[in-house]
């Protein structure tokens, strides 16, 4: 794609039926690789404290790393729609620090949306960032942000009673200014129910297919990680091994004298090497 995919792009894919693919990512190498492909979203997670830095949960995201990773996406992917996840506590404690942090986002990263884990209690930060013409995507469902207080994740809206609360929360969530949804591991069902009533994108990470699009992070896309991963994650390559087994011929390499050989070096101009060793015959 050359020309930059815009809000209103997203609106049109929806209203005329046709699938958002989004991936999470966290860095310029690989944005710039996505961006050679016809995915229209990159969303810049806050999962990048699990998945980037090797900590359990999201929690430990600052918006200073974020903001910078962001940044380093826009800049290998110019032509996709870019969304930055508020860390923890970026819009938590006062809805100034919401707007300026969101603000933050656009002006230095280049982001053209924010995702903000939403409960009902979050409904004024929606509004405030939207009426400062920041676009927002609100993120529902299982909130990782909340692992402290939950302690654990289950799916989402499995009971009807939990469906009806998920529904009303989406409709909440756009009627106070969200210009997207990103449902996280709630009932297909539900989520495509939600779907069918809003008016704005809804983008399903593990809430099945009815949603307009469908995210998931690059390392699991790319089959990089390793371990337990969540039901919805789906590998399309098995890059993990390979990458072993790319590091494992360069350590043979190096310890066998193979690596740098004559092509892999840089060498000196022609008779430079005679007329250095003349130099240094005559050196004390």
């Amino acid at each position: 794609m050359d020309k930059q995919t815009t809000i209103a792009d997203l609106l049109a894919a929806k209203h005329n039926s046709r699938r958002i693919a989004a991936v999470s990512c966290y860095d310029y190498t690989t944005a710039r690789l996505v961006s050679q492909t016809q995915i229209q979203m990159i969303l810049v997670g806050d999962s990048a404290a699990q998945v980037v830095l090797g900590f359990d949960s999201t929690l430990p995201a600052t918006m200073d790393f974020m903001v910078a990773i962001t940044a380093a996406v826009r800049r290998g992917a110019p032509n996709v729609f870019l969304v930055a996840d508020m860390p923890f506590l970026s819009y938590q404690v006062t809805i100034a620090d919401a707007v300026k942090n969101a603000g933050r986002f656009v002006v230095e990263s280049g982001a053209q949306m924010v995702k903000i884990e939403a409960t009902g209690a979050h409904l004024d930060v929606i509004k405030a960032v939207s009426n400062a013409g920041i676009a927002v995507m609100a993120h529902i469902g299982i909130r990782p942000q909340s692992i402290t207080k939950t302690g654990h994740f289950k799916a989402e809206a499995t009971t009807a009673e939990m469906a009806a609360e998920l529904l009303s929360l989406a409709e909440q969530m756009v009627d106070n200014g969200a210009g997207a949804l990103l449902i996280e591991a709630a009932a297909a069902e539900v989520a495509r129910i939600i779907t069918e009533r809003s008016e704005v994108p809804v983008i399903s990470c593990g809430a099945g297919p009815g949603c307009d699009g469908q995210i998931l992070i690059a390392p699991d896309i790319l089959g990089l990680t390793q371990g337990p991963h969540p039901k919805f994650a789906k590998s399309y390559a098995n890059l993990a091994e390979q990458t072993i087994e790319a590091f494992t011929a360069f350590d043979k390499e190096v310890k066998e004298n193979k690596y740098p050989d004559k092509d892999h070096s840089y060498h000196m101009k022609t008779g430079e090497l005679d007329k250095l060793r003349e130099m240094l015959k005559g050196a004390p």
